[in-house]
Formats: C-alpha cells, structure tokens, sequence
C-alpha cells in the first residue's frame, strides 16, 4: 500500500455511489474544510445509476446515467471506478479490484453505501436462469432478451416472479413498453396486498388495462431455462423470467465481522454507526436502521435520504466537535407506477399500514416522476439550501463519542499510531 506521507488529513472512503453514497459523499465535501479531509468514492461504475427507473431501462427506455465525474465536479472528491473486496476494520482498511490491478484503501471514517442485489431465495435456477433489475448491467441484459424476443415477432412469453413493488413497476412496464410481449405477474400472496382495497383494485385494473396476467398464491419452487416450475406442479413457459422475489446485502460487512441482519444489512445505532464498529457508518439498503415509528425503514430511495442526511450530520459532527442531532427518520408510503401514464400514491399510519385513501391514475404518475427527477437533482446538489459554511475538524475525532468533543489518543497508542490514516495516491 502506497501511501502520500505529506498528506495527514481526516480520511473518508464512501462505498458506493448510489442515491446514499453519492448524496453523503457531495454533501460531506461541503461542508468540511479540504484542509481538514480528504472524500474518497468507490463505486463499481462511473455514472450514477438511477436504480428508481432501471426498470425502465430494461423495457426498452432511454434513462438518463450522469458521470460521477460531474456529478462530483468541483468537490474535490476522489473517484475511484471500481469494486470493494475485502474490510479489515481492526486495520481500516479497503482492498479494491479495478482495471489497474487493484489496492488497498485506508480511512479514518467508512461509509458503507453499497446497497443491495437481488435475493435468490435459495430457489434453484435462479442465477443461471433469471433476470433482474437490482444493477444497470442486469438491467441490460434484461433489454436485451426482450429486444430479442420482439425482433422474432413471435410474441414472447416474460414472467415476472415477485408481487412487491419493483416487480409490479416491472411487469406493467414492460407491458406498456412492449405490447408484443406477453408478461405474467406471479405472487406469492394476493396481488397488492398491502395496499387499501382501493389500491388493490386499481392495481388490478392497471393489469387488466395493459394485459399482464396475475398468478396469485403462487410459489415458484425452480427456475428454468425456458420455464419455471411452481410448487404444486404447475410448469409455466418463459422466454425470459425476470426475478424480483426479495433482496439482500453484499457478504462485504457480514464477512468482515461487523454485526449484520441475516439479509447482510449493517446494524447501526440511531447515528447510522455500526453497532460493532463505531468509525464505519451504513447508509440507505445497506443499514438496518429503525425508523422514528420502531420499524426497520425499508429499503428505499426514501429511506437513503433520511439514512444518508443522519450520517452526514452525525459525522460532521464528531469530526468538528459539536452535538450530534437526530434527523426525521420517517417511512410515508409507496410511490407506484404502473407504466408512464398510471400510478398509485399509497400513504401508510405509524404502523406502516396502508391508509384507506390513496392516488390513482395520471396524477400518481406524475407525483412519482417528480421524485425520480427530485431524486437525480439532489444527488448533484446535496447542500442546495444549506450554509456554505466549511467546518474544520477537531484533532483526533473519537470515533466512539455519542457527542462528539475532542478525542484523547487511544489507550496504550503513541502520537504516532494514533495519527490519521492515510489512503493510497489516487
């Protein structure tokens, strides 16, 4: 590991650049003084993903994938195109595989943000076999079955295995989009089930509407080359199954000792610390954090604000020795569409039950658009608002302090192995 020996300011490395990392990374850039610290970003892409519409792109739509290099422009954040490995955290340490071979990362302060992929549900076939939309290259793969099956004419059979939201975002997309095609939903319960009976109903009629068949109470059990096989029986042609059955976080936390949910997400105290670990902060699907109502926030764009804005907070705190405050921790509803022109807005109490009103049709759909563009807007302008104020930082922040004052060198370590950590030369 090579190091900058001149460079002795505070390091932080962010884990991927998604709605939570990339609003994380832009908005600690800042408001902390570049004299003080140095942003490091590794993310396995170089544009920003609009993981909200990668549905869309798989059915065959243009969607916007903006450089980090300009979405970071004038940050003096450090980009670094490729994929985390391994975490030592007793070491702080990062190792990274890229197109140069790879390295090992140092920090001061990690932020895990590499969200999360799609679960196979042990369900055989299912990674040989389907396709998902949890990441742009899946996404891909998936446009280009269905640009396939539409060239042949012969009217494809697609199967979308899941009944939760991407995969009715999913099946009513490609339906609209792709009206050759000929797209079954398959549920595990009954379709829209937590949804109001009026969601549920529009729901329903939205299906009927751009013809895609329902399968309720429907387990697939395998999956196959050119078919699923259900629980009872039942075998079901596909030209293309698409698998949105659930999702999990990467094994990078879980192996590396940090105390994990069984989905891999990253226990994490109300500042978005890891319970084990307090220098590492979890954002969006990464973090298991529970919301101001006691639930585990779902994984959500939402829910990578409201996790992303704790973190940063928390952080700039501890680093300039002031008090940490809470932010909203908040789950509202879910933002549906059900193609371009239709859409439901369902709103949910304290308990995250559905209320009995909700917002159908063209009014929905446009109030879920405004999101996704609200969404792509924020991520390159995280502080729009906010004081341009630059903190500087304490020495020798605690990573261990809940209020964040200056910090003592650690017990039994000299001044200098208690010196920040420095990251390769980039």
């Amino acid at each position: 590991m090579t190091h900058d020996k001149r460079d002795s300011r505070h390091h932080i490395l962010v884990l991927g650049a998604g709605y939570a990392g990339a609003y994380v990374a832009g908005t600690l850039a800042r408001r902390l003084d570049p004299a003080d610290v140095a942003i490091t970003v590794v993310n396995a892409e170089p544009d920003f993903v609009q993981r909200l519409r990668l549905h869309q792109l798989a059915a065959g739509q243009h969607i916007d994938a903006p450089p980090l290099t300009e979405v970071f422009a004038g940050t003096g954040i450090r980009l670094r195109v490729a994929r985390a490995t391994a975490l030592e955290p007793e070491r702080r340490t990062v190792t990274v595989d890229d197109a140069e071979g790879g390295a090992e990362l140092a920090y001061d302060t990690l932020i895990h943000a590499l969200g999360s992929h799609g679960a196979d549900q042990g369900v055989p076939g299912v990674a040989a076999y389907a396709f998902d939309i949890a990441a742009r290259p899946s996404a891909l793969r998936l446009r280009e079955r269905l640009d396939t099956l539409d060239a042949q004419g012969a009217g494809g059979t697609v199967l979308v295995v899941g009944d939760g939201l991407t995969g009715i975002e999913t099946a009513t997309e490609i339906a609209e989009s792709r009206p050759g095609l000929s797209v079954t939903l398959i549920a595990r319960g009954e379709l829209g089930d937590r949804l109001s009976s009026g969601a549920r109903a529009h729901l329903r009629a939205a299906c009927d509407r751009l013809g895609v068949t329902v399968l309720e109470h429907t387990v697939v059990e395998a999956v196959e080359a050119t078919r699923v096989r259900c629980a009872d029986g039942t075998l079901l042609d596909s030209d293309a199954t698409v698998w949105t059955a659930g999702f999990e976080v990467g094994p990078l936390a879980a192996t590396a000792g940090l105390d994990v949910t069984e989905e891999g997400r990253i226990l994490v105290d109300r500042a978005m610390r890891s319970v084990s670990h307090p220098d590492v902060y979890a954002v969006g699907d990464s973090a298991h954090a529970l919301g101001d109502n006691g639930l585990p926030l779902p994984m959500s764009c939402a829910s990578a604000g409201y996790t992303g804005r704790q973190a940063t907070d928390a952080i700039v705190a501890r680093l300039t020795g002031g008090k940490i405050t809470h932010s909203k921790l908040e789950y509202l509803g879910n933002h549906i569409s059900l193609g371009r022109r239709d859409g439901i807005l369902q709103m949910v109490d304290g308990e995250a039950r559905a209320k009995p009103k909700y917002i159908g049709g063209l009014k929905a759909a446009r109030i879920k658009s405004a999101i996704v563009r609200m969404s792509l807007w924020g991520t390159a302008h995280p502080t729009f608002g906010l004081p341009k104020r630059k903190h500087r930082v304490t020495a020798n922040p605690d990573p261990t302090s809940t209020t964040t004052t200056t910090a003592t060198a650690r017990p039994g370590a000299s001044a200098a192995e208690d010196t920040p950590r420095r990251l390769e030369t980039l």
